[in-house]
Parts: C-alpha cells; structure tokens; sequence
C-alpha cells in the first residue's frame, strides 16, 4: 500500500515537472524585438528597475529585484497595493517598472499604469495574456503565456510564475553579460558570502601581525623560541638572517622530528632544526590562494613577506577557516 501510494506521488511529481519543463522551453521561442529592446534600454538606463507583482507573481518579483541588484542594476520591490498608498513616490521618471502578471489585469497593477504614466517612467511587462491591459501600456512586452497550469485544478499559480521566473532570470542573466559584470564585481556586492571572500579577502585582512606573529634570529635558543610560540599562541615561528630576511621557519613538526630522545635540543640554535626556503605569500595575494598552499604543500603555516623577503605576518590554516573562508 505504501509502495503504490509513493509510485502515484513520483509519477504526480514527474507530471508537474514535465510540464513546467516544457513551458520553459516553449519561452525560447517566444523571444522576440521586445526582450532585445527592453535589454537595450535596461542597459543604459539612469534609474532603477522597479519591480512589481501582486500575489504569487509578487514573490517572483522580489525574487527578480533581488537578482538584478546582485549583479549590477541597481533595484527595487515595489508592492503594487502599498504603491497605491504612497510608495509611487519611490519612482522617478528614469526608472522603469518591471511589472509581473499573469492575466495582465491584475487590478492593483492596473491602477498604477496612469500615474506611471504620468512620472514618465518606463514600463516592461512579464505577462501572459499579450493582449490585456498592462501589456497593451507597457514599452516592452515579455511574453510567459503557458498552456496549463502544473496544478491539477488548473487554478493555482504554477506553470505561469514557473516561466516568469525562468524569463526573469533570463533578462538578469543577459542584462549582466551585456554590462561586462564580472566575478570580481559579484563578489563585491556579496562580501558576506563565500564567493565575495574567496575572491576579495586578502592575506593582511586575516594574518597575524605583532606579537602574535613570532620572529626570531637565526641564533635564537630553541627553548626561547619556544617560550615566544606559546606567548603568542602561534603554531610556528619566521626564523630570519642578519638582513632581517627570512631564512627559515620553525613549526612543531621540526621539533618533533628532533625529539629522538639522544639529544637536548633546548640549547641547539634554531637555525640547526629549522626548516629552511619555506614557502611564503604576499601579504596583497589572495587569502584563497594561500589556502590553495597550505592544502597542497600540506602544511598549516605559512609565513607572510615583504618585496625584501622580510617576514611581516603569519597566516595559520585556522585563521582561514575561522574568516569562513572554507
């Protein structure tokens, strides 16, 4: 009884997919003068896209605004009933509407058209119905017309908000190639995530400065390094010559190899147990890119040096990790 019952419900959900599907790839051929044009004007454009939907297509539209502010055209939500109430006064004559139904007789869309109108703001109409209302005002017309809904009653919204998605995401997508937006640009409007830190946060933005970053001379005892790394609570010590020029680095692993039990290596100078050339950054690269070291060279410190070779940071695996870089 269970099994049937789950078999009906895969083949119910495969039914819902298969016909959004296949509205979405009937929208190809619905492309027309009117999506190069309104790209064209997007393009250029002084103001803002003001996005709009009343209901399910409302969400759609946030959606939409959201993904146009993320890759370069600055936007904006605009609740078409709070508009009637007030809002209308968030646009101006160099914004343009981007406005979301499905009928194309939304009334709360339809009482807008005047007043915008009358701004002198452009309109762009996602729509279904070609002939209705709003797509016989708008500038731009974006045709999302579907055979049927996915809905087994016909009635709720889900083929049609399905292509509205898919057609908003389109215009984004094109409107982001036509600007040359790359992903140095993505990553500054999301500094927050990882993408924006991956390709933004830089080796000084995270590495140890100071005390917590030990530097010793090449004569230094092995015992008072080691006194030093516990103060400053590091994995490691940049061990440099009489330049100031790192020479070596010092890590827990090279005192372990040390620790045979035949020799007290608490008085040996450093410089006799160090590991010398280590791999070192610049402080300006890529926190990514020293990552990208530390996993590869399999090793959890990395000393960070001038243009002199001159130690003046050290970056630990777990301050990459604690930056959520990983």
């Amino acid at each position: 009884m269970k099994s049937s019952g789950t078999s009906k419900n895969i083949k119910r959900a495969k039914k819902v997919l298969k016909i959004e599907g296949t509205a979405i790839l009937a929208l190809a051929k619905k492309l027309d003068k009117n999506f190069e044009k309104a790209i064209d004007f997007l393009t250029k454009i002084k103001g803002r896209v003001i996005v709009t939907g009343m209901g399910k297509p409302g969400f759609i539209a946030q959606k939409i605004s959201a993904t146009l502010s993320s890759t370069g055209t600055p936007s904006l939500y605009l609740h078409p009933a709070e508009a009637l109430h007030g809002d209308l006064g968030r646009v101006t004559k160099n914004d343009c509407l981007l406005a979301f139904s499905n009928s194309g007789e939304t009334e709360e869309i339809i009482k807008l058209l005047p007043i915008i109108k009358k701004i002198g703001a452009h309109l762009i109409a996602v729509v279904g119905n070609t002939k209705s209302t709003l797509a016989k005002n708008a500038d731009f017309i974006l045709n999302t017309s579907v055979n049927k809904e996915a809905c087994s009653l016909g009635l709720a919204p889900t083929t049609s908000t399905t292509a509205m998605l898919a057609m908003g995401d389109a215009l984004c997508v094109t409107l982001l190639d036509r600007k040359g937006f790359k992903e140095k640009d993505f990553a500054f409007f999301h500094p927050g995530g990882t993408l924006g830190k991956k390709l933004l946060l830089k080796v000084e933005d995270i590495m140890r400065r100071g005390s917590s970053s030990p530097v010793v001379g090449e004569n230094a005892k092995v015992r008072d390094v080691l006194v030093k790394i516990t103060k400053a609570r590091a994995g490691s010590a940049s061990v440099v010559d009489k330049t100031g020029a790192l020479s070596g680095i010092f890590t827990d692993g090279d005192l372990r190899r040390h620790l045979d039990g035949k020799v007290n290596i608490a008085n040996k100078k450093i410089k006799e147990i160090m590991t010398k050339s280590p791999t070192t950054i610049r402080k300006d690269k890529l926190a990514a890119e020293a990552f990208q070291i530390l996993r590869s060279k399999k090793i959890d410190e990395i000393p960070v040096v001038d243009e002199k070779r001159r130690p003046v940071g050290l970056l630990d695996v777990q301050d990459i990790l604690k930056a959520g870089l990983v």
